[in-house]
């Protein structure tokens, strides 16, 4: 069997729930600000043929294309020159416990995220939508290429597969929805003052639920303001920049918030002045990575934080509940991987001949005005124009039906 050596350049880095605590996964989540500065002198530093980048609340994910051995010495480097502020403990942490996907196993693994089997709430369709994102942020910033693209669009159709053909999503547990069922036990009543921190795809979808069971008291905080009025203006709210969160005197009973700081957003002193003065319990949905409260505040108040690691353990009981549908995914991905070897393997033939038609026209052009020249000249223009037909049809036949017999012969000796 003949190796596909481009399929083994395609490598996936993936740091989830599995391998390390949310905590330390959030310290490599990059703002989308910064991303494309970032990614692009990264990619050219280490020579990365193809570069994409995903990050969720609950994983971030390297795939990239390079012929380079994938060990802990590349893995060093990698983390060195990306985040170049990480001291030695921390590339150790990171170069050590990611799960590292080369080839086949790289798209295997893609299939299951994105049809949420490796997902922190198995059945989550969120999830398709943040890798078809996460292609095209990095399509955009023209670090992808052909390997890369037929990953994920192979894995696009596979996952609207899994998520028509099986009961994984019957009874979605989203984020979302986990966190919804958590404050609704906590029987807050619907007009409790909520302010909505972040105007992301999760604080949007989360906000829009309570909106539709009843919540009516809305203010949306986001560094860009167009966007807070946007999701403000669907919720009947208040938009505010995210900058007026210091000075913000109307109080809260609920905060909702999901960024994609770097840093801490809720600090002890902007929680102190939202509070004014208020010493009756407050609850934080802080669904951010990394968390956008401080750890003092959960211990200096009285206050309800529901987190993304408390979500996580509802989750693992999701699991139990999910796992007969399980084994029917796991075959509807095996039969996508048999599939995209054959995709892998057409795309292939077809690059190594995407020469062919050139060699054709250049040996069209030396037959006529080189070797037949003189014969050529000597015919008369109806005879001439004949020629030329014949040979443009020849022509067009050489460009197809060989190069559609090469990938017959070629495929079967796959």
């Amino acid at each position: 069997m003949i190796k596909n050596k481009g399929l083994e350049t395609l490598h996936i880095v993936a740091f989830t729930h599995r391998n390390l605590p949310i905590a330390e996964i959030g310290k490599l989540h990059i703002e989308e600000e910064n991303q494309e500065s970032r990614f692009s002198a990264f990619k050219h530093l280490l020579e990365l043929d193809e570069l994409m980048y995903l990050s969720t609340c609950n994983r971030v994910e390297f795939a990239f294309v390079t012929k380079e051995n994938v060990d802990l010495v590349f893995l060093d480097r990698f983390f060195h020159e990306l985040y170049p502020h990480f001291d030695n403990d921390q590339r150790t942490l990171f170069s050590s416990n990611g799960d590292v996907y080369q080839g086949l196993d790289a798209i295997e693994h893609q299939l299951s995220v994105a049809s949420s089997v490796d997902s922190m709430v198995v059945g989550e369709r969120e999830i398709i939508t943040q890798v078809r994102a996460a292609f095209e942020n990095s399509r955009k910033m023209n670090l992808t290429g052909d390997l890369i693209r037929l990953m994920i669009r192979h894995t696009i159709e596979t996952a609207k597969k899994v998520y028509t053909e099986t009961n994984i999503a019957k009874r979605p547990v989203s984020v979302v929805s986990l966190a919804y069922h958590r404050l609704r036990d906590l029987n807050i009543p619907l007009e409790s003052r909520i302010l909505i921190i972040g105007a992301g795809v999760t604080n949007t979808n989360m906000s829009r639920f309570l909106r539709k069971h009843g919540f009516t008291n809305f203010y949306v905080f986001n560094r860009t303001l167009s966007k807070a009025e946007k999701l403000a203006s669907d919720l009947n709210g208040v938009a505010l920049p995210l900058t007026d969160l210091n000075t913000f005197n109307k109080g809260f009973d609920i905060i909702i918030t999901c960024t994609g700081s770097e840093h801490h957003i809720l600090t002890p002193d902007i929680y102190e002045n939202l509070l004014q003065g208020e010493t009756s319990r407050k609850t934080v949905i802080d669904i951010a990575i990394p968390q956008d409260l401080s750890p003092e505040i959960i211990n200096a108040h009285n206050v309800e934080h529901i987190s993304v690691e408390i979500l996580q353990k509802i989750s693992n009981e999701n699991l139990k509940a999910r796992s007969k549908e399980i084994q029917h995914v796991e075959e509807i991905i095996s039969e996508a991987l048999f599939e995209f070897k054959h995709i892998n393997q057409v795309r292939t033939v077809e690059l190594a001949m995407r020469e062919v038609p050139n060699k054709v026209k250049e040996i069209k052009a030396t037959a006529m005005n080189e070797v037949f020249k003189k014969e050529l000249n000597n015919l008369d223009d109806a005879s001439r124009e004949t020629l030329e037909k014949i040979l443009g049809y020849m022509e067009k036949k050489y460009m197809s039906m060989p190069m559609l017999m090469a990938k017959e012969i070629l495929l079967k000796k796959h």
